[in-house]
């Protein structure tokens, strides 16, 4: 039997984040990428049910890629920030940018990635929601200044990317560091070893 990271169909990432191909390429997996066609995205998210609600985002972004893409594995993924029960996505711009690291600076909040793994051929489905603890320091005017001046927030949920200038924002983290990058390795694994057990059918 094959490994968990050569299932014995294409694999296609649903996702345009060059971080997440970064990190699933790092994994060993080979793929493609396609862009998921969904609209209104945030029409999924749930407050009261996030783990959940991003599951069913994450796999219906791979759905909508593997309707043209059938016998393909198929990786769907979103990612959100979450504190005092408001949902950070992506922020519209700088204002919002702004508005979200002043929330997040001196505290603690979580970070959640949903991963979905679809074969539509092969009726095959498994989805997991990883959660992450980071907490920043208290940040300056010009830190959040200087930060929004990069650019780097852009496309980012919560405004940030650990991986790159808002690493100094960061005291510590509680979890698994990939999936505030934007991809859980751990399970993004249990969702491939879950297609590998079923034989690959």
């Amino acid at each position: 039997m094959n490994e968990w990271f050569d299932p014995g169909r294409p694999v296609i990432l649903a996702s345009r984040s060059p971080r997440r191909r970064e990190l699933l390429a790092r994994m060993g997996v080979a793929f493609e990428t396609a862009e998921p066609d969904l609209h209104d995205e945030d029409a999924y998210i749930r407050p009261a049910e996030l783990a959940r609600s991003l599951q069913e985002l994450a796999a219906a972004k791979a759905r909508s890629v593997s309707a043209g893409r059938p016998a393909a594995l198929v990786l769907g993924t979103d990612t959100v920030v979450t504190v005092d029960g408001a949902v950070f996505g992506k922020p519209a711009g700088d204002a919002d940018a702004r508005r979200m690291l002043r929330i997040l600076s001196g505290r603690g909040h979580s970070v959640l990635t949903a991963v979905a793994l679809v074969c539509e051929e092969a009726g095959f489905h498994a989805s997991e929601c990883a959660e992450t603890r980071v907490f920043f320091r208290k940040l300056s005017d010009g830190d959040i200044d200087r930060y929004i001046a990069s650019g780097e927030y852009r496309d980012k949920a919560g405004a940030y990317g650990i991986q790159e200038g808002a690493m100094v924002f960061a005291e510590r983290i509680e979890g698994c560091y990939f999936n505030v990058v934007g991809l859980p390795v751990g399970a993004t694994i249990r969702c491939f070893q879950q297609f590998v057990a079923k034989g690959r059918t």
